[in-house]
């Protein structure tokens, strides 16, 4: 049996959906499965064993984890992140999981100047030393987080960030998803460290134009410094504090550290991932 965790979010929503096409059943764990189970396809549902667990209750996790040999590990991104996953590698040790995905990020290491980041290379070193067969997947900024760009550009036609004329690899979620199916599906273990992306890196500067392309009239690119980025995003964006911050180090990474577009998704998958372009097209109303 297949447990998805966290599989109310984009990460986890996407898998549990590409297993379903696959024809795979999975455990899903939510805290509301009732409010799971209304975001679910037909097809999803047909396959889908809901369970009520909660990352803050290891006991609900053991209950959930029972007679399972396979875990899709990802929680959302947050001050409470390290402490829920740690406590899910936990359970998942003592139930006897074999094998775990884990959703992290392209700079898991100690020294990460991303925070959340470094919380990643905290649960993969526990993952680790419990032994556990690990796949890691690291994936690059999700397309859809760029719908939160969508009042701003609707309002003002312009774009905010920090990156000046550096590249970001975007990567759309659902191509996470079924790069976590077909991992959770091989017959035995893979393990390994993939690194997923779309197949192209844009500029922001890149990113205005090809949004007034589709829109069929100009967006800009207001670059910021760190600094005046975090302003915008907590001031006018009204993100939370320790998210703005997050948003600001991921645009130096890219940076610090050149990015440019990774086949991996092409070998897992045996085909291209979705394109920037189709993506911002299929919601463009999000932009109007």
């Amino acid at each position: 049996m297949i447990v998805i965790m966290g599989a109310a979010g984009a990460t986890g929503g996407a898998t549990l959906r590409s297993l379903a096409a696959l024809g795979v059943p999975a455990r899903a764990l939510s805290r509301d499965p009732a409010a799971l189970a209304s975001v679910l396809d037909d097809r999803a549902l047909a396959r889908t064993e809901l369970h009520r667990a909660d990352a803050a209750d290891p006991a609900s996790l053991r209950a959930a984890f029972r007679g399972a040999d396979r875990l899709f590990l990802t929680m959302a991104n947050g001050p409470d992140q390290v402490r829920h996953e740690l406590a899910a590698v936990e359970a998942a040790a003592d139930c006897g999981v074999r094998h775990v995905v884990k959703v992290s990020a392209p700079a898991a290491e100690p020294g990460s100047p991303v925070a959340v980041s470094r919380g990643h290379h905290t649960i993969e070193q526990r993952l680790r030393d419990r032994g556990l067969a690990t796949t890691v997947l690291r994936p690059y900024a999700f397309m859809q987080k760029l719908l939160l760009l969508g009042p701003a550009v609707a309002a003002t036609g312009t774009i905010h960030g920090a990156t000046g004329r550096a590249r970001c690899n975007y990567v759309d979620v659902r191509d996470v998803g079924d790069a976590a199916a077909r991992i959770l599906t091989r017959p035995d273990p893979a393990g390994g460290s993939h690194p997923l992306t779309g197949g192209q890196a844009y500029s922001h500067p890149e990113l205005a134009a090809l949004l007034g392309e589709l829109l069929g009239r100009p967006v800009r690119y207001a670059d910021l410094d760190p600094a005046g980025l975090h302003a915008h995003l907590t001031g006018r964006a009204g993100m939370p504090d320790w998210l703005a911050a997050h948003v600001v180090e991921i645009q130096q990474l890219a940076v610090s550290r050149p990015e440019s577009p990774d086949r991996t998704f092409e070998e897992l998958t045996g085909r291209t991932p979705r394109t920037l372009r189709a993506f911002l097209a299929e919601h463009l109303d999000r932009f109007r």
